[in-house]
């Protein structure tokens, strides 16, 4: 459940040292390049504050969040499509996730340095897009000799995929990723197949100084400025700030963000951030025994959201009791809201919405 969410920049920008304090792993984190060799994996509860509540009115024994998995891919650097740094093996950590998390320094400090001896966040961006773009831009190179053999013998599906190869090899040449391709079906399955790096939604996480957690700085807003021109958002991050929170205990932690003036975590926006560009939204069951968040795609529909839970309820769907969130609140039981009429059946083909508190009814 939830998704899976890689973590790239170049060496010394903070990566592994929010990757540590989001997921507490305890990894290594250190002054020098190339600290984090293998991918480290952690798992990460999205805190959802409509399950507590949920949980709470219905006396839940166990509460169960939606899981966001990070992945914390080793430095960067120029040269990494050709296996500078060990570009290639790490390159090819990225293409098993779903979304990129860009980790980008917006901050000064002279007691961790930078592999490039200055601070220069759009160098900076545009180093790691130009290897993943140059990564790519093989990929499509190598697949185009493949296919036009099969296109010039009147192949139909080569002459489509050509189509569709000459296109991204002409945007790819001009800097620009792969995600800007505007494709059909085929276009789809193409690039699924391809498993392109800049074919991944991307987000910018903006590492900055406690002094800068609220307002930012101007390193902040030229990455900004630069971010909206591929539609990309930016999510201001203190890895310091990040990194205290992880050690204090939940009670505390709310105390601690009013104290710098924060509504939210890094980590709690960095969710939200990643689910808005993946499409993704939580349903819910809820009961005594568990209380549950369900990740699924926008548009999903009830079976299809029954299958996320087990297979088996997707094979013999019948029909979802359906309560939405705030109806389920103001009611307080499900009780109370059958005789209010806001619990309803659907089926086949209702579309699960963000919130909607769900049992299914299926054969076995």
């Amino acid at each position: 459940m939830g998704f899976r969410c890689g973590i790239v920049g170049l060496p010394n920008v903070g990566k592994s040292t929010i990757f540590n304090a989001m997921t507490s792993a305890g990894i290594e984190s250190a002054n020098y390049p190339f600290c984090t060799i293998e991918p480290n994996v952690g798992m990460v509860p999205v805190r959802d504050p409509r399950l507590d509540r949920l949980s709470e009115l219905a006396k839940t024994k166990k509460e169960v969040y939606a899981q966001m998995e990070f992945v914390d891919i080793a430095g960067l650097v120029a040269g990494a499509s050709k296996g500078e740094g060990l570009g290639n093996q790490f390159l090819g950590h990225i293409r098993q996730v779903d979304a990129i998390a860009h980790v980008v320094r917006c901050f000064e400090d002279s007691n961790i340095v930078h592999v490039d001896g200055s601070i220069d966040p759009l160098r900076d961006r545009e180093v790691i897009n130009t290897e993943l773009i140059l990564a790519d831009l093989d990929t499509v190179t190598r697949r185009s000799a493949k296919t036009a053999g099969r296109a010039r013998t009147g192949d139909k599906e080569g002459q489509r995929q050509m189509v569709i190869l000459e296109k991204l090899e002409a945007l790819l040449n001009d800097g620009k990723p792969a995600r800007l391709l505007e494709v059909d079906e085929t276009g789809r399955t193409l690039l699924r197949e391809l498993c392109l790096l800049t074919a991944k939604p991307i987000l910018y996480v903006a590492n900055v100084l406690e002094e800068d957690i609220l307002t930012g700085n101007d390193w902040v807003a030229r990455l900004e400025e630069a971010a909206r021109e591929e539609n990309a958002p930016v999510v201001v991050i203190s890895g310091a700030i990040e990194e205290e929170l992880s050690k204090l205990p939940m009670e505390e932690r709310k105390e601690f963000l009013a104290d710098m003036g924060m509504e939210e975590s890094g980590l709690n926006r960095l969710v939200k951030a990643g689910y808005e560009l993946l499409g993704l939204i939580n349903y819910f069951t809820v009961g005594e025994k568990e209380t549950r968040a369900w990740t699924i795609t926008k548009g999903t529909s009830a079976p299809q959201a029954a299958g996320v839970i087990h297979t088996d309820f997707e094979k013999g769907f019948i029909r979802a009791e359906v309560i939405a969130y705030n109806d389920y609140i103001a009611c307080r039981t499900e009780a109370v809201a059958k005789e209010k009429g806001l619990w309803r059946l659907e089926g086949k083909e209702y579309i699960v919405q963000d919130g909607d508190c769900m049992n299914f009814r299926f054969n076995v």
